[in-house]
């Protein structure tokens, strides 16, 4: 009789321990960086006639070049807090042959000849 418990008891544990519970107080939930890290201060740096090359020095490399506009960069940035929101920004480069022209998007820079709303 005592067995019998003992093995329904371990029986009915582990079939609760394969159950799925998203809201345990004690798991850990890493943070989710996903994208270009996008910080005020980078985008405050930016000046109107930056070179494609100081740009990407601030910024870094764009994720995303669009092969129909070669003058546009995107940049997106996604962070979901583990135990919080998904929160994302965006900012958008555009630029005359080589030369740094406006900034649409989340993040505005300090130079007024680059804000445009996006």
């Amino acid at each position: 009789m005592k067995r019998q418990r003992i093995l329904g008891l371990t029986l009915t544990i582990g079939l609760l321990g394969g159950c799925s519970v998203d809201s345990l107080p004690f798991v850990y939930k890493p943070d989710i960086h996903q994208g270009t890290i996008l910080s005020q201060e980078a985008v405050d740096q930016l000046r109107a006639g930056m070179s494609r090359r100081q740009v990407q020095f601030l910024l870094g490399s764009p994720p995303l070049i669009d092969p129909y506009h070669a003058d546009r960069w995107d940049y997106i940035e996604a962070v979901k807090p583990g135990n919080g929101e998904l929160r994302s920004r965006r900012i958008t480069v555009l630029f005359e042959g080589d030369r740094l022209v406006a900034v649409e998007g989340d993040l505005q820079p300090q130079d007024p000849a680059l804000r445009r709303q996006g």
